[in-house]
């Protein structure tokens, strides 16, 4: 017989969570309820790590093995909550209490705080005693904020269309803001107003742009030039790479699925946690916006890949030239060719008509990548995500372990649909 859905405490819970966690505006915390607040939080969070380090935390994931970032997918024969069988488990304290930690302003920590206590039934002042009904919606609370935010942002993260680039009128059009007919010219735009302005390399490697190497050749010869003035023939070997463009926030976070009017409720509540996790952030990524220049980046395949993954990030420099980052990794530099760290200016155009890269939004990024990190969240999503993959080539398992509800979210959350492609 089919064991019963590790899930179903979630998705009990999840009506509940969604009416507290909304993009409503509220005023900041007074100084003494924050630090009420704030105590208790730690209190909490420390509470519920120790019992996490004891093998009491629903099959969470040892400490240790978060501190190192380890993907070993041991689980002593338990399931995760919220989980596909075999998942490798992170540690839902520490997600909770990153998050916090990494949320981008004291207003958006307040706004977490609104949410956790909300979810959790607790006054921010009080003393209640941490029970198995208070530990099971403290858990039941990271598994919100993994399944409707870290993982399908990391599932759609490395999807970027990658039309060819369209230049010159498109370009301004998309600077301009004006509404595109459809998403592939928006996104050719992208491309183009990304290569331009980053000179047609790579902001990490600094290789050249494949393509449009040989485009030049053809044209000049031996006399082809790159963008800033220099012979093309004098590049080092294997600097000519194929590039793409990389949404910094995945470009489907705000797109309409096939015959949407309006985003569908599960993009509704990622960006109402994206908001609790930077206030007013949406501003900046609302409908087309999430296709203009300053939420993309000209990267090789390779290093789109790892970014798109959360494995690198862009750290700003400080008493650094505008836009000055050291990219770092948290992969042994067997799998980053051994060209990070490295510390890069972003390219920007003479008469600045593309908008350079956001540092908001790359501080939002460099933030994911570091909760996942640091809570062993991202290879349990990797695992889920390898998992689905095998459903897609296998079909749905008969013995009723295959996770059909995340299987329809993520469907949902990536195209709009109930098909989910990987």
């Amino acid at each position: 017989m089919a064991q019963p859905s590790p899930s179903a405490p979630l998705h009990r819970h999840q009506a509940s969570l969604e009416s507290i966690i909304e993009f409503q505006t509220e005023p900041p915390l007074s100084p003494d309820t924050r630090g009420q607040a704030r105590r208790r939080f730690y209190c909490i969070t420390d509470h519920f790590e120790a019992a996490e380090s004891r093998g009491n935390g629903n099959g969470s994931r040892s400490n240790n093995a978060a501190d190192n970032g380890m993907d070993s997918g041991v689980n002593n024969g338990e399931n995760n909550r919220g989980d596909i069988s075999g998942s490798p488990r992170y540690n839902r304290s520490r997600l909770i209490r990153l998050t916090y930690d990494y949320a981008r302003s004291p207003l958006s920590q307040d706004n977490f705080l609104r949410a956790f206590f909300g979810s959790l039934e607790l006054s921010m002042d009080g003393d209640e005693a941490l029970d198995e009904a208070i530990q099971s919606k403290f858990f039941n609370f990271a598994d919100y904020l993994v399944n409707n935010f870290f993982l399908p942002l990391k599932a759609s993260s490395r999807q970027t269309p990658q039309p060819s680039p369209a230049f010159h009128s498109a370009i301004t059009r998309l600077q301009g803001g004006v509404e595109f007919v459809g998403t592939k010219e928006r996104i050719s735009a992208l491309r183009g107003a990304c290569l331009t302005r980053d000179r047609h390399r790579c902001v990490v490697t600094r290789r050249f742009d494949r393509t449009e190497a040989l485009e030049r050749v053809a044209r000049a010869r031996d006399d082809a030039k790159d963008d800033d003035g220099n012979l093309l023939r004098n590049e080092q070997p294997g600097s000519l790479e194929p590039l793409e463009v990389s949404h910094i926030l995945p470009h489907s976070l705000t797109t309409l699925g096939h015959g949407e009017g309006e985003l569908n409720p599960a993009k509704q509540a990622a960006l109402a946690i994206l908001n609790m996790f930077d206030h007013g952030v949406g501003h900046l990524i609302e409908g087309v916006d999430i296709d203009r220049p300053l939420n993309a980046l000209t990267l090789t395949m390779n290093m789109h890949d790892l970014f798109g993954n959360f494995h690198i990030y862009f750290e700003p420099v400080q008493d650094a030239d505008l836009h000055t980052y050291r990219v770092e990794s948290f992969l042994d530099p067997l799998f980053t060719g051994g060209v990070l760290p490295v510390t890069r200016t972003l390219f920007l155009t003479n008469d600045r008509t593309i908008d350079p890269p956001s540092p908001r939004l790359l501080a939002i990024h460099r933030a994911i990548a570091h909760i996942l990190h640091l809570s062993a969240a991202g290879g349990y999503i990797d695992n889920i995500l390898r998992n689905m993959r095998d459903v897609g080539e296998q079909g749905v398992q008969a013995d009723g372990s295959t996770d059909l509800g995340r299987l329809v979210h993520l469907g949902l959350w990536l195209d709009g649909t109930s098909a989910c492609v990987f």
